[in-house]
């Protein structure tokens, strides 16, 4: 098995920029669409570890022969 260590600086990147936008925002005093912002970029990062659970699934299924 192969550790994607890109993905891990994917996500952070991802969680960094969204911050920054989210300051932004809220700093216009839109709060709302800087919620909406977080909400979104908390999804993206969810299929991507949805992504990498399964990989993973997947090579413990051939590890122990279950496949």
């Amino acid at each position: 098995m192969n550790i994607d260590v890109n993905a891990i600086f994917q996500i952070a990147g991802i969680g960094i920029i969204i911050a920054m936008i989210h300051t932004v925002l809220k700093q216009m005093g839109k709060e709302d669409m800087a919620h909406w912002v977080t909400v979104i970029g908390f999804v993206v990062v969810l299929f991507m570890v949805v992504r990498l659970l399964d990989t993973l699934l997947q090579e413990i299924k051939t590890i122990f022969l279950f496949q």
